[in-house]
This record gives C-alpha cells, sequence and structure tokens, in this order.
C-alpha cells in the first residue's frame, strides 16, 4: 500500500468514527454537515435526530442529503434532514461536490475545482476539509471508488468498470485494490458461478449480435464489430460461468432481435435472466414502456421511479444493462435532447432511434 493511500484510508476511517461519535451525541452542531442512512430502514437522518440509534453496522454516511437520496434512501419525516439552514460555506461544498460527481471521468485538479466557485486553491481546501473533514482529493477518491463498486456489484465487466468509474487506467485501481476493495476488482465482482451459458453471434443491421442464455432466459445482448471482443466482453461478464458457443435454444429468441434491428418487426417478446437490484429493475421496467421511437431523459426516468433526485442512479442503471434492445437504454437521452453515452455506440444509439421513428 503506497502512502497516499495509506493516509487516505485512515483519515477514512477517522471520519467515520467522529460521525458515529456525533450521532450518539445527538450533537446538533453536526447538522449540515453530513447525515448518516440506516441500510435496515432505507432511511437517512441527521446527527441530531431522537430517533432510536441503529447499529453501526447498518450505518451509511453522507455528506450532503442528495448524496444519500442517490443511493436509494428517504429523507427521516421526524428530524427532516433534507431541510438544512442556508449556509454560504456548505452551499459552496455542495457545488464543489456536485462539480466533482458530474466529472470523475476527467482528470481533477484543485486548481481546476476552486475555479468552477471562483476561490482560491488555500482557501477552499481549507473549507473544504473543515466542513467534509476530508479534502476534495479525498472527496474524489471516494466517489469514484463507489462508482466502481457499484458497478462492479451491479455485474458491469470489470474493465468498463474501471473506465466509466473515471479511473485513467486498470494500474492505478489494481495499486490500491487491495487496500480499498480488499480483495482483485474481478473477485470483488465475482458472477455467475454455477451458470451454464449458450450464446451465439450472428450479423444484424447494426453489425454484429451476441445473444448469450441461460436455461431461464437471455442474459446478454450486445453489439459489436468483433464476435473475439463480444465473445471476451461475455467472458469477463460471467467469469465463473460454464460458457459454450451454439445456437441451442436461441434461433427463435434471435430471429426476433435479427427482425426487429432490421425494421421487419415492431416488438418482441423474450424471457430475461439477469440479476439486478430494485432500483435497476425499476428503472428497466420504465425504460421499456417509452414507446417505439420516443426518448425520455434520465431526469424524467427518475420522477417515473420515485426517485426525482436520482438521475445519476437511472443513469448508473442504464449502464449496467447487459440486455441491449431488449432492454432500451438507447431511448434515454441527456435534458438537452442529446443523444449522451451508448455502451454499443453512439452512431447505434442513433441508428436505432430512426429505424423506430420510421
Amino acid at each position: 500500500m503506497n502512502q497516499a493511500t495509506e493516509r487516505a484510508l485512515r483519515a477514512r476511517v477517522a471520519i467515520k468514527e467522529d460521525y458515529w461519535s456525533a450521532v450518539l451525541a445527538r450533537d446538533s452542531g453536526c447538522d449540515g454537515a453530513f447525515v448518516y442512512a440506516v441500510r435496515s430502514t432505507g432511511i437517512y437522518c441527521r446527527p441530531s435526530c431522537p430517533s432510536r440509534r441503529p447499529q453501526l453496522r447498518q450505518v451509511e454516511f453522507f455528506i450532503f442529503p442528495e448524496a444519500a437520496e442517490q443511493a436509494g434512501f428517504r429523507a427521516c419525516r421526524r428530524c427532516q434532514p433534507q431541510k438544512t439552514t442556508h449556509n454560504p460555506q456548505i452551499e459552496m461544498v455542495r457545488r464543489v461536490c456536485r462539480y466533482i460527481e458530474a466529472n470523475l471521468d476527467g482528470r481533477l485538479t484543485l486548481e481546476e475545482v476552486s475555479r468552477q466557485v471562483n476561490l482560491n486553491q488555500h482557501h477552499l481546501q481549507r473549507t473544504f476539509k473543515r466542513i467534509t473533514g476530508i479534502t476534495p482529493r479525498q472527496y474524489t477518491d471516494a466517489r469514484r471508488l463507489d462508482r466502481l463498486k457499484a458497478q462492479l456489484r451491479e455485474g458491469q465487466a470489470v474493465t468498463s468498470a474501471i473506465y466509466e468509474a473515471g479511473y485513467g487506467s486498470s494500474s492505478r485501481l489494481y495499486e490500491r485494490a487491495s487496500a480499498q476493495l480488499g480483495m482483485t476488482p474481478a473477485t470483488y465482482r465475482r458472477r455467475g458461478e454455477g451458470m451454464q451459458i449458450n450464446y451465439t453471434v450472428v450479423n444484424c443491421a447494426l453489425g454484429r449480435l451476441l445473444v448469450a442464455a441461460t436455461d431461464r432466459g437471455i442474459c446478454a445482448v450486445s453489439l459489436g464489430d468483433s464476435d473475439a471482443a463480444l465473445a471476451a466482453e461475455l467472458l469477463n461478464e460471467y467469469p465463473a460461468a460454464k460458457i459454450h458457443r451454439g445456437s441451442d435454444g436461441l434461433a427463435q429468441w434471435v430471429k426476433q432481435l435479427v427482425n426487429y434491428l432490421d425494421g421487419q418487426s415492431a416488438d418482441f417478446n423474450l424471457p430475461l435472466d439477469v440479476q439486478a437490484t430494485a432500483f435497476q429493475w425499476r428503472v428497466w421496467e420504465e425504460l421499456r414502456r417509452i414507446p417505439r421511437g420516443e426518448t425520455r431523459s434520465y431526469s424524467e426516468i427518475a420522477r417515473a421511479v420515485g426517485q426525482p433526485t436520482a438521475a445519476r442512479a437511472v443513469a448508473r442503471a442504464c449502464a449496467s444493462n447487459r440486455v441491449a434492445v431488449v432492454i432500451p437504454c438507447h431511448r434515454v437521452v441527456r435534458e438537452n435532447g442529446e443523444l449522451g453515452g451508448y455502451k454499443w455506440d453512439v452512431k447505434r444509439k442513433r441508428a436505432l432511434l430512426e429505424q423506430e421513428r420510421e
């Protein structure tokens, strides 16, 4: 473990202990500095909440209410933690956190972040640490790690999860994996153990189409240009599964998908065998309700599933979709109408939408 990682880990442990002490003491002086969420109830509170104290192992800490809500927790009706008093410095830190979370894919520097809030670097660093207990750099690292862990738990391919979480290279993560994850990313993610998967790759209007299934239904649909790359992605998604290339039992399902992509049919009805969280399923079901040829924004989907502040969580649910077209994440676009990203290439996203509109 390098010294920087060790310092960051020690800081996180100390911060957790400080936060927990404030919760046990019902310290109203810490209200606005953080909230705590309880996994068993799905509720988050301010430190001074008079409710019964949970066990520490059930608790997660978040700097702001929005972060707790994006993680799927709802506000306590008793202490109303989302109604924080106005504090210019806390609002400034919120802006910094939002900017960091929106730009995890890039290389964030203190100079760049301070420019966004019109503060000198020293003042930003000092104020941010005083309010949150950590530095902007530690917050960035923590959010990247949280995103990575969420994607790995949801079954995202290791390589894809590493880069989508904002790590510039896999080597940067693997250097710190044992300390931060407690294991390598592949071990942390272990999926597909005991599964028997058949797959085939065929031509379609958008290139090469891979369809894979268990005896329960389709577990993967992906688009690409290379059979080898598509097969490698499948192996990466289900590293512990027994995977065999062959069309046994897949012919009718493949035919429906190919006809749809070729514009010869307007719909299909396919059984699925994909693992997901309850929130992911709600998002995916909402995506399947979008009429062909129409689009919705991430915020619109968030409101539709009853989590109006969870647009980023909706985006992660779309990114974790392993059955392209069947779950139509290509129908979700940015607020301004731009297509945004697409796991199987933006050109294919545009072509899919155009084909559906026609």
